[in-house]
Formats: structure tokens, C-alpha cells, sequence
């Protein structure tokens, strides 16, 4: 996605005080600790439903804001959980080596520490990039063009042994709103979901970070302003505004019946309430 600006400070979502752990291993030794550092990259592309599932499921939110000044932390220290939010920004830089945004190589650093300490991590569309790109993979413009609206993905056969994924239907509805694509994945990674034309839209670094290409974060007031703002976009790809929002308010419905367990199976793995993904992923092939 591409879009920016805006202020805020950081917030503790679902009415819980914060204090970081003493050490990196603290937090994640400790099941009584549900803390989750949430990065929203631009201000037009907050956690919003995502975050009342994941404080349903029982993880305290803390959102961090770069676009607004927000200082990132060294490390993952006292997190169970890390989400990675969208935004308007490239994941890769300026061919001068300008990073998509100043904050960048910081999260990038993140993701890595998160996958090699093993904290339950997600990233959502810029944020999936940003995560692929850390580990090793490739972002750039999408080879067949902007992916923009209500469109389903198809669940791929290792999906069958992940423990996010095992669950989801074969051919599940997501909002699609994204003019990059990560154009190879992390050596080692596991395609979890494809669709024809954008062929990396789940993917798993690891046993515990997740990338998701599309958004099931979005309320429909948020794919409304996207739309109005992208209304020359679409009218190239033969389209409108208003054709786009009235296609996704029809699947709303379906998007949360799908991705809010999904979001809650997720909370439930970063806190220790599930076996975890070695119960799934270490089964032999069938």
C-alpha cells in the first residue's frame, strides 16, 4: 500500500499499564505476559478490528507510531507479539539507498530478532513486505499491477500443517489493496496462500512469523477513504470508488467469520495457550 502523516502517541490497547520485562527472555518465559508491539507505519492504515480480535484473544496492544515520532525499541524485550501494520510506503528503498521510510531499517531489525527469538509475529501487507525483505527476500512493483478490492486467495497444501492456516477455508475472501508484491520469498519460507496473479500472498518465515499480502485489519469506512483517494487508479483498471467499496462491504461479513479466529488463534500461540506450531508443521507430509 502507499500513504503517510499523521500524530499520536503510543497507545496500550485494551486498558492494560505497561512495563517492559528485564530481560529479552522474560516476557516470553512468562505465560502472565500478553504484551504485543503493534508498528503502525501510516496513519491511514491503523490496526482497528484486527486489534479488538487480538485484545479479545487476550494480548495487550502497545501502538507504537514512527509517522508521528514514536520511538521503536531495541529489541523485543517483555513481547509476546509482534504486528506489523500497513502503509502507503515502498518496503524497498530509493535506488540511492533511501529507505521507504526513516524508520525502516529499524523494524527490518526487528522482524529479524523476532524470527530468530522466536516471537510470535505478523505482518500485514507493507508489513508482510518488510518482513520478507528483512529475511532475505525481494519487494518491488507488482509485475500485473495494482491488486486493488475484494478478491479471494487460495490456501496452499502446507497450509494443511501450519497452525494459523490449517484452519482457514480452501479459497477464503480478503480486501486486496497493494502496488508492490514481494517478488521472491526468504529462503527457507513456506508459501501458506497464492492467487493467480500475485502469487506470494501468505507466506511463513520460521515457525512463528507470518506474512499476509492483503488486509483483513480494514473497516469499510477505511477502504471507502482508500478509494476515494485511489479514484484514478481505478478508473485505469476499468473501475470506481464506489464500485470498489460496495464490492467489499458485500464480503465483510465473510472476511471476519474467516480472519477473526485466525486473529484469535494467533493471540493464543503468542501466549502459550496452544500447543504451538511444532504440533502441526513437524507432521510428515501425507
Amino acid at each position: 500500500m502507499r500513504r503517510r502523516q499523521g500524530s499520536a502517541i503510543p497507545v496500550l490497547y485494551g486498558g492494560f499499564l505497561a512495563t517492559r520485562a528485564s530481560s529479552p527472555s522474560a516476557g516470553r518465559h512468562n505465560r502472565s505476559v500478553t504484551r504485543a508491539l503493534v508498528i503502525e507505519n501510516d496513519p491511514k492504515a491503523g490496526i482497528e478490528r484486527l486489534g479488538d480480535w487480538l485484545a479479545g484473544g487476550g494480548l495487550e496492544l502497545e501502538i507504537l507510531r514512527p509517522h508521528a515520532g514514536d520511538q521503536l525499541p531495541e529489541d523485543l524485550s517483555g513481547y509476546v507479539a509482534f504486528v506489523v501494520l500497513g502503509g502507503a510506503q515502498d518496503a524497498f528503498g530509493a535506488p540511492d539507498g533511501t529507505p521507504g521510510a526513516p524508520w525502516f531499517p529499524q523494524v527490518e531489525r526487528l522482524l529479524r530478532k523476532a524470527v530468530k527469538d522466536r516471537v510470535a509475529t505478523l505482518g500485514v501487507c507493507l508489513g508482510a513486505q518488510l518482513l520478507a525483505q528483512a529475511m532475505g527476500g525481494t519487494v518491488g512493483r507488482a509485475k500485473n499491477g495494482p491488486n486493488i478490492g475484494a478478491r479471494f486467495v487460495a490456501r496452499r497444501d502446507a497450509a494443511e500443517r501450519d497452525p494459523l492456516w490449517a484452519a482457514v477455508p480452501l479459497g477464503p475472501d480478503a480486501i486486496q489493496w497493494h502496488f508492490d508484491e514481494v517478488t521472491e520469498l526468504p529462503l527457507n519460507a513456506t508459501l501458506l496462500a497464492a492467487s493467480p496473479r500475485w502469487p506470494h500472498q501468505a507466506f511463513r518465515v520460521g515457525d512463528r512469523a507470518w506474512g499476509i499480502q492483503f488486509h483483513i485489519e480494514c473497516g469499510l469506512e477505511t477502504i471507502a477513504t482508500w478509494a476515494r483517494n485511489d479514484a484514478g487508479t481505478l478508473a485505469e483498471l476499468g473501475t470506481d470508488p464506489e464500485t470498489v467499496i460496495a464490492e467489499c462491504a458485500a464480503v465483510m461479513g465473510e472476511v471476519e467469520e474467516t480472519w477473526k479466529p485466525f486473529a484469535e488463534r494467533f493471540a493464543a500461540l503468542a501466549t502459550g495457550r496452544t500447543p504451538g506450531p511444532l504440533t502441526l508443521i513437524d507432521l510428515p507430509p501425507r
